[in-house]
C-alpha cells in the first residue's frame, strides 16, 4: 500500500518549504514500523485521540468547577477549540496541519482535576514541583497504555511540552527556548486565542461579568463577541506571521496588545473572582487531603487505588500521577469515600 507515501509526497509538493514534513521527523523514542496509510503525525494524532487520558478531559475543569449547565467549556472542549484554531492557521500558512492537530489534542493531557488550582497544590506538595506541561509529556511517554506510553514523534512531544505560557511570554521561538517547529508556535498562540475568548464567554454565561465590563479598547480592537474576536486574531496572525527558516508566528502589535489586555482582564475579574475563588479553595482542600492521605497510607494506596501504577516509582511520584489523572468528579467521590462518614446499616 502506497497511501502514506503518496501523502508524504503531497506534503513536499504543497506545503511551505519551512513546514515540518512527516517523512523528515526526528523520530520516536522507540523505533517502530510505519503505518501504511497514515503519516507519522496522523498516527500520533490518532494515538492521542483514542487514549484514556484524552477521554477523561471531558470531566476536567476549564474555569468553572463541575458546572451544571450543558454549555460551559471543559478541558476537552477547550482542547478541540485549540485544535480548530491551530488547524485553520496552519492550513492558511501552508504548514503541517496534521502536526498542529496532534500537538493541540495532546497539549493538556497532564492537567489535574480542578484546573490550575489542582496544579498549584501538587506543585507545592510534590518534591521537585509539578507542571501540567511536564505531566502531559509524562502521560504520552510513560503513563498511557499501562506504562508503555504512546511513543510519539519528537515534533509532537516538543510542541506539547512547550505550549504553556501562564502570565509569561506568549510568542516564543526555538531561539529562546520555545517550540522547535512553526506548528508548535501555532499551537502555543492558538491556545491563548481559544481560552481568552471561551473563558470570557463562560464568565458571561455564569454572570460573573457583564458585557459592559470588558475593556472598551478590547471591544473596539478585537470585536464585540467571541466569534468576532477569534476571527480578528486568527486573520491577523495569518497576515503577520513570518514563515521562514527562523520564522515566528505572531500578531500585529495592535491586536497583540489587545489580546494581552483581555488576558489581564480575565485574571483580574474571572480567575481571581471571589465566587470562583471560593470553589477553588474547596478544590484545593480536596487535592491536598488526598495527597496527604495516600502518602500516609502506602499499602492502602497500592492495594486499593493505584491500579497499574508502577510500584518501582517513588511513592510521591505514583501518588501525583494518580491524582493528576483524576477527573473532577472522581476526585470528589474519592474524597467522600475516604473522609466522609458513612451511614450505619441496621440489620
Amino acid at each position: 500500500m502506497q497511501i502514506r507515501i503518496e501523502q508524504e509526497r503531497r506534503e513536499r509538493k504543497y506545503l511551505s518549504p519551512f513546514a515540518s514534513l512527516s517523512d523528515a521527523s526526528k523520530g520516536r523514542l522507540k523505533p517502530e514500523e510505519q503505518c501504511p496509510i497514515r503519516t507519522a503525525f496522523q498516527h500520533d494524532r490518532d494515538r492521542i485521540l483514542h487514549s484514556k487520558t484524552f477521554r477523561r478531559l471531558k470531566h476536567k475543569t476549564q474555569v468553572f468547577l463541575s458546572p451544571s449547565g450543558d454549555h460551559y467549556r471543559t478541558r476537552l472542549t477547550h482542547t478541540l477549540e485549540v485544535s480548530q484554531i491551530a488547524r485553520t492557521i496552519s492550513r492558511s500558512l501552508l504548514l503541517n496541519e496534521d502536526l498542529a492537530e496532534a500537538i493541540s489534542l495532546g497539549h493538556d493531557l497532564g492537567h489535574t482535576p480542578f484546573g490550575h488550582t489542582g496544579e498549584k497544590v501538587l506543585n507545592r506538595l510534590f518534591p521537585g514541583g509539578f507542571h501540567h506541561t511536564a505531566q502531559s509529556l509524562r502521560v504520552v511517554d510513560v503513563l498511557e497504555r499501562e506504562g508503555e506510553g504512546l511513543n510519539l514523534t519528537f515534533e509532537v512531544r516538543d510542541g506539547i511540552v512547550k505550549h504553556s505560557k501562564g502570565l509569561g511570554a506568549v510568542v516564543s521561538t526555538a531561539a529562546d527556548g520555545g517550540p522547535q517547529t512553526l506548528e508548535g508556535q501555532v499551537v502555543r498562540l492558538s491556545d491563548i486565542i481559544a481560552y481568552v475568548n471561551h473563558d470570557i464567554d463562560d464568565a458571561l454565561r455564569a454572570k460573573v461579568i457583564r458585557e459592559s465590563d470588558i475593556p472598551i479598547k478590547v471591544v473596539e480592537t478585537l470585536g464585540s463577541n467571541c466569534s468576532e474576536r477569534i476571527n480578528t486574531m486568527v486573520i491577523d496572525t495569518i497576515r503577520h506571521s513570518e514563515i521562514s527558516e527562523n520564522g515566528i508566528v505572531r500578531m500585529s502589535a495592535e491586536i497583540f496588545d489587545a489580546l494581552l489586555e483581555l488576558r489581564k482582564f480575565l485574571y483580574r475579574r474571572v480567575y481571581e473572582n471571589d465566587v470562583v475563588a471560593e470553589d477553588l479553595r474547596r478544590a484545593e482542600r480536596i487535592i491536598k487531603e488526598l495527597y496527604l492521605f495516600f502518602i500516609s497510607n502506602r499499602e492502602k494506596f497500592y492495594s486499593e487505588y493505584a491500579g497499574t501504577i508502577d510500584v518501582a516509582d517513588p511513592l510521591e511520584r505514583s501518588v501525583v500521577d494518580y491524582i493528576a489523572g483524576m477527573t473532577d468528579r472522581y476526585a470528589v467521590s474519592t474524597f467522600e469515600e475516604i473522609f466522609m462518614p458513612r451511614p450505619w446499616m441496621v440489620q
